[in-house]
């Protein structure tokens, strides 16, 4: 934490100090939007994103941005609060520390090569969405891992894998939108020629190239979803033509058993020599003739393979 002046002192950098009361004042006086500012940074408090345009070369951006956050645990996050004008960038609970990925040294020496504190929060935004890219990198493996997982030994516990990497997805999905929504309010507060700058362009390619994985992997995801129902759908289709085919194969047993256990006075039938050997028979032949009929429709065996050929149907 401190203040830190680059390019010459063209611009400056505050890490906020909360504990320092006398540069607190100071800052809170500078203007009214950044009194409300600071007062809802030391409440720790989610700031929506915010502009002031009305004031011609005293435009001003401010707002909160979550920059590392936990798969698992909501509550496992750390937001920056940051406040922005043509002079000064604030930021609140901003820890790089916290991202092996990012070199201080690296970043100050990016920070002071640049002409505006707009370019160095262009260039904190980028070193965030590169840390996201790190972290969607490892998800790209697990999306890799999953696909071939789904043909060697699916089941439940593959669709539960499936169910967390699309929770997963959704997770950077909703850090990479109000990266964007950002970039367009800079857009919005300082005018279109700050898009010029190569931070500007390298931060929203970085950004664009986020998006893009996202996307792809979200159509993976879909694909493996798509699939695992059509496999359900085929095993459950299986099962009941299964239980059909023995209930319809079995209906003569029990049709003409039934037939004979009525008990009648009058069943001639049941005094016959070969009374017993005749009923067999006609089991089996009833049974086999509705055998060959669902031969014929097609109801044994496999039921994706057409009747006909170059027929879906």
């Amino acid at each position: 934490m401190g203040e830190h002046s680059f390019n010459q002192n063209r611009w400056q950098w505050h890490e906020l100090d909360l504990t320092n009361e006398y540069r607190l004042q100071q800052l809170i006086s500078q203007t009214k939007k950044c009194e409300q500012w600071v007062e809802h940074t030391l409440s720790k408090k989610s700031i929506n994103l915010g502009l002031h345009i009305a004031e011609e070369g005293k435009e001003a951006i401010w707002g909160s941005l979550v920059y590392i956050q936990d798969i698992e645990e909501k509550e496992k996050q750390h937001t920056f609060h940051f406040y922005l004008t043509n002079e000064f960038l604030i930021t609140g609970y901003l820890d790089l520390s916290l991202m092996d990925d990012i070199s201080q040294d690296d970043l100050f020496n990016m920070l002071d090569h640049v002409e505006s504190p707009i370019d160095g929060l262009m260039i904190i935004l980028s070193e965030i969405i590169s840390s996201f890219l790190i972290q969607i990198g490892h998800f790209e493996q697990r999306i890799n891992d999953l696909l071939w997982d789904v043909k060697a030994k699916n089941g439940k516990a593959i669709l539960e894998k499936i169910a967390d990497c699309r929770h997963e997805l959704l997770v950077w999905k909703n850090l990479a939108v109000p990266v964007r929504e950002i970039i367009i309010a800079l857009e919005e507060a300082f005018g279109e020629e700050i898009k010029e700058s190569i931070q500007f362009k390298r931060t929203e390619l970085r950004l664009q190239r986020t998006k893009t994985l996202l996307h792809e992997y979200e159509q993976e995801i879909e694909s493996m979803v798509n699939l695992e129902n059509v496999v359900a759908s085929l095993r459950g289709n299986e099962i009941m033509k299964t239980l059909t085919v023995l209930t319809t194969l079995f209906t003569p047993v029990m049709a003409w058993g039934a037939l004979w256990g009525m008990n009648f006075k009058h069943m001639p039938e049941l005094k016959w020599q070969f009374g017993y050997l005749f009923s067999v028979i006609l089991i089996v032949i009833n049974t086999l003739a509705l055998y060959v009929y669902l031969k014929k429709k097609g109801w044994m065996g496999d039921i994706l393979r057409a009747r006909k050929k170059n027929s879906f149907f």
